[in-house]
C-alpha cells in the first residue's frame, strides 16, 4: 500500500498495522526499546512512509495521541518544527518511554527556534527520558546545527559536568554522547571538551569516571585528531 499526503492519521495507523513484524519487536526489546505498543516497523520503512505522506503538523499531533510507538515515530518524522510549540514539546517529552523515541524527537526539537530554552529545563527534570532529551538535543544540534556558534556548545560543558554523576543508563549515555560530540565538532570545541573529559575521568564518582574515560578515549583517537588537523 502506498500512502499519499492526503492520508489521515487513521490511514497511517492502519498501514502500520499491516507491517507488524514480531521478529523486529523481539529485536527491539533486546536493544532496550519499550515494545509494549510497538509494531516492529523498521527505520527504512518509517522513513519511506514519512516521504510518502509528507509533513502535516495537525496529523502528527493526531498520530502522537494514539500512544502507539510506531505512530509516534511517524508523528516525529512528519511534524512541522515551525509549528511546534514549547508546550507541545514539553507534553511529548513527558510521555517518552524509550531512548530511540527520545533521540529521534531530539533532532526534531533542535529545528525549533526555542530549543536552547528547553535544554536546561529538561536537564533539571528528574525524569530519566526527559533528562536524556536535553543531552540528546545537545548531541544532535552539535552535528546538525551547522550555523550555531561554537560558543553555544562550549557553554553546555558545565551542564554536562553537573549531570555526569547521574547513574541511570539512558542519562549517562546521553551525557557522554553530548560531551563526545562537542569535542568532535572542531578544534575550537575539542580542547575544552577534552579538558572536561579528563577531569571527569579522574573523578571519584563511578559514573562520571566512566563518562570521562570513554570520552577521552574517543577524543584522543588518532583518527579524530587527524580529522581535526585537516
Amino acid at each position: 500500500m502506498t500512502l499519499t499526503p492526503a492520508a489521515s492519521a487513521d490511514d497511517i495507523v492502519a498501514h502500520l498495522n499491516t507491517l507488524r513484524n514480531e521478529g523486529n519487536i523481539a529485536g527491539m526489546a533486546r536493544f532496550g526499546i519499550d515494545t509494549s505498543t510497538a509494531l516492529g516497523i523498521t527505520t527504512p520503512q518509517m522513513q519511506a512512509i514519512a516521504r510518502q505522506v509528507g509533513r502535516s503538523h495537525e496529523r502528527a499531533l493526531d498520530l502522537w495521541s494514539t500512544g502507539l510507538r510506531d505512530a509516534r515515530m511517524a508523528a516525529i518524522l512528519t511534524a512541522d518544527p515551525r509549528q511546534l510549540t514549547k508546550q507541545q514539546v514539553r507534553t511529548w517529552s513527558g510521555e517518552f518511554n524509550s531512548w530511540e523515541v527520545v533521540d529521534t524527537a531530539a533532532d526534531l526539537f533542535t529545528q525549533t527556534p526555542f530549543w536552547q530554552d528547553l535544554v536546561a529545563e529538561f536537564a533539571a527534570d528528574d525524569r530519566e527520558f526527559v533528562r536524556r532529551t536535553a543531552f540528546a538535543m545537545i548531541a544532535g544540534a552539535t552535528v546538525h546545527n551547522k550555523q550555531e556558534p561554537d560558543e553555544t556548545f562550549i557553554a553546555y560543558l558545565p551542564l554536562i559536568e553537573t549531570h555526569a554523576g547521574d547513574p541511570r543508563n539512558f542519562v549517562r549515555k546521553a551525557v557522554n554522547w553530548a560531551l563526545r560530540n562537542i569535542g568532535k565538532r572542531n578544534r575550537f570545541c575539542h580542547a575544552p571538551a577534552l579538558a572536561l573529559a579528563e577531569n571527569l575521568a579522574a573523578s571519584s564518582d563511578r559514573t562520571a569516571r566512566w563518562i570521562g574515560k570513554d570520552a577521552v578515549r574517543e577524543l584522543t583517537s588518532d583518527k579524530l585528531l587527524a580529522r581535526l588537523k585537516g
